[in-house]
């Protein structure tokens, strides 16, 4: 994690395991390939995203085995006490603006898993959410301002990243009110 509390990268393949044990124990494989499917789906095949080793989880007492040992005998594994305490650490954690392909793994994750939140905790993520849109798009706005309409292109491509930005701040404000 940074200094300002936003999750590094590796951390967001920690959220991604610890949040799919809590609903439901898995087998090791099935845990191992649900992680891989949903990052590369989000944010495509990433070395960034080398993510930590299940096993890594167990030593470190996050998940536990229910059966078996872990990779080699393809073990049923569920989340620990201790394992829904960092998940609780890591689905509270800031996100950075801009929005980049790491953050966006990081949103998608928090909006797979915003429920496992008490309603507290869920309302504080979406304000959060919310603020760092507010920011992107005061960014890009600012931005806009600052070329006149000989910037060719590029004036069409930050018109419609606006636009964008915009429509998803809105659907988070919606969230707001739905979760609130």
């Amino acid at each position: 994690m940074y200094r300002d509390n936003t999750l590094i990268p590796t951390e967001a393949i920690r959220l991604a395991a610890l949040g799919a044990l809590a609903g439901r124990d898995m087998h090791y494989a099935e845990l191992a390939e649900d992680v891989r499917h949903f990052t590369q789906r989000i944010v495509g095949p990433s070395l960034d995203l080398v993510g930590t080793p299940v096993e890594l989880l167990i030593v470190e007492g996050l998940i536990e085995p229910v059966s078996g040992k872990g990779m080699e005998d393809n073990a049923l594994l569920r989340i620990t006490e201790a394992g829904q305490q960092e998940l609780q650490r890591l689905m509270t954690s800031s996100v950075r603006a801009p929005i980049n392909d790491i953050n966006k793994l990081i949103i998608s994750l928090k909006m797979r898993f915003l429920h496992l939140l008490d309603t507290e905790d869920r309302q504080e993520q979406v304000d959060t959410l919310v603020e760092m849109i507010e920011r992107e798009l005061a960014r890009l706005t600012d931005l806009r301002a600052h070329y006149d309409q000989d910037a060719g292109f590029f004036l069409d491509w930050l018109d419609q990243d606006i636009a964008a930005t915009r429509e998803r701040l809105s659907w988070f404000r919606d969230l707001q009110n739905r979760v609130g």
